[in-house]
């Protein structure tokens, strides 16, 4: 039990010091590194044990630029169309280019549906999806936890939800892989303070 008590505290003080990590060394990651971080993600619980998670790793600089210029367009467009002041829209599209091409690796985590079991009525096929979602995002959080632990900051990015058409077109990705998040991941040196947390009592809510 002391053992037990020792590990569930190292593991608690790794949780809370990870940090979104934005900027990167340019350093090259070893592949037996990535590959640590995909099977953290392996072995993430899923819905019915399908495991519905797919993983694309891009490493190759074109690649990288390819994917960042074709999105980067996609975000502008949005960001005209909301009627955000050209500067700000500027800034962010050069800000969502820069971060894509200076990572030196990129995850593209995608979620299929193929293997979820399939209902007659929208509302359990609603409850299906999000199930597999849900399913996605844990292998994510284990992947997260792991870089960590080998010294890799990660900044998990939602931006292939808003322009999956395009993600799939440049990375040429089977149609039932659906784009969920892209990692940028790296070597830093220095990592933010911890955000603010709500406390267990705004949370939480005992049946007794």
């Amino acid at each position: 039990m002391n053992d037990m008590h020792v590990n569930s505290e190292k593991l608690l003080e790794i949780i809370k010091s990870r940090r979104t990590i934005r900027v990167f060394l340019n350093k090259p990651i070893e592949r037996e590194i990535i590959e640590k971080l995909l099977e953290a993600a392996r072995w993430a619980p899923s819905a019915h044990n399908r495991q519905p998670w797919r993983f694309v790793v891009i490493t190759n600089q074109k690649t990288k630029e390819e994917l960042a210029y074709a999105m980067a367009r996609k975000l502008k467009e949005d960001l005209e169309r909301n009627g955000l002041p050209e500067d700000f829209i500027k800034t962010k599209v050069e800000s969502s280019i820069k971060r894509f091409v200076s990572a030196p690796v990129l995850i593209l985590v995608c979620m299929t549906m193929e293997e979820m079991d399939k209902y007659p009525d929208e509302f359990r096929n609603n409850a299906e999806r999000t199930m597999a979602i849900q399913s996605v995002a844990l292998a994510i959080q284990n992947m997260l936890l792991m870089a960590h632990t080998l010294g890799l900051g990660v900044c998990w990015r939602c931006a292939p939800l808003f322009a999956p058409d395009i993600v799939k077109k440049v990375l040429g990705i089977p149609e039932n892989w659906e784009p969920q998040a892209i990692l940028e991941v790296g070597y830093y040196e220095n990592a933010p303070p911890p955000p603010p947390r709500k406390s267990i009592n705004e949370i939480v809510r005992w049946i007794e």
